[in-house]
């Protein structure tokens, strides 16, 4: 296939993140073209590939640019991605206090990832002052329209009666929803509740599927809980989790 592209092939986003995962060098090219030409979806697309460093050289810090420049252009995600950007010194210096700005923005116009990134800031203090119950009021509002990491930690604040009132049955669903949303730690809390229940073989299932899609942090933590667990093939997992945590070390 050659390389040039008409234009309005370059100027459908939809096309081109198709693109991505056959010819990401080609596409990476035309979604740079669809940028400088304005369209600000391609804009965020830009800054994102340059982060991943997929079809184009990796560059944070032109990334974070490309990401600022959308959001100036009203795309959500993009002034979401830079938040983070700044929250973690890609591309720049770190800057909570910008990234908590970022992400507030983008959360009051409803971005659920926006919602969620900024109520971590807030339930940790970082950026912004804490602040748990506005951090439990986007997390609810998140996992509302289906993030399923907001559905997990939800489900830890309704679980252990943290700034709200206990509510174990609606906790349980939310574990079980961020679960099949594919969250692994919600897996993780979902597991740990059939465990508790006795629907051990259910709770291996969730295990599993959490030990599959766990990153190192995590898989770590979650050795020494279930290494003292009171089910010797839940406490055989933990070596699993060890093996997996190698691999990724």
């Amino acid at each position: 296939m050659g390389f040039l592209l008409r234009r309005e092939e370059v100027l459908n986003v939809e096309k081109l993140q198709a693109m991505l995962d056959d010819s990401p060098v080609r596409a990476a090219q035309a979604i740079l073209m669809a940028a400088k030409e304005g369209v600000v979806d391609a804009q965020a697309l830009l800054g994102q590939i340059l982060l991943e460093g997929r079809g184009i050289a990796r560059d944070e810090a032109l990334a974070l640019r490309w990401f600022q420049i959308a959001a100036q252009g009203g795309h959500l995600m993009a002034r979401n991605m830079a938040g983070r950007c700044l929250e973690h010194g890609w591309g720049c210096a770190a800057d909570e206090v910008a990234a908590a700005k970022a992400y507030r923005f983008a959360a009051e116009a409803g971005l659920d990832w926006a919602q969620y990134n900024y109520a971590n800031l807030l339930a940790t203090g970082r950026g912004v002052a804490e602040d748990q119950q506005q951090a439990l009021s986007l997390y609810r509002q998140a996992a509302e329209q289906g993030h399923a990491k907001s559905m997990n930690l939800l489900g830890r604040y309704l679980e252990d009666g943290r700034f709200c009132a206990q509510d174990l049955d609606a906790a349980v669903d939310w574990y079980r929803r961020s679960a099949e949303g594919g969250d692994f730690r919600g897996q993780f809390s979902y597991a740990a509740v059939l465990a508790d229940r006795g629907q051990v073989d259910a709770a291996l299932e969730w295990l599993r599927k959490a030990l599959a899609g766990g990153n190192l942090k995590f898989l770590r933590t979650a050795c020494k809980a279930l290494a003292a667990a009171e089910d010797a093939q839940i406490r055989a997992m933990a070596e699993a989790y060890q093996q997996r945590a190698a691999s990724l070390s």
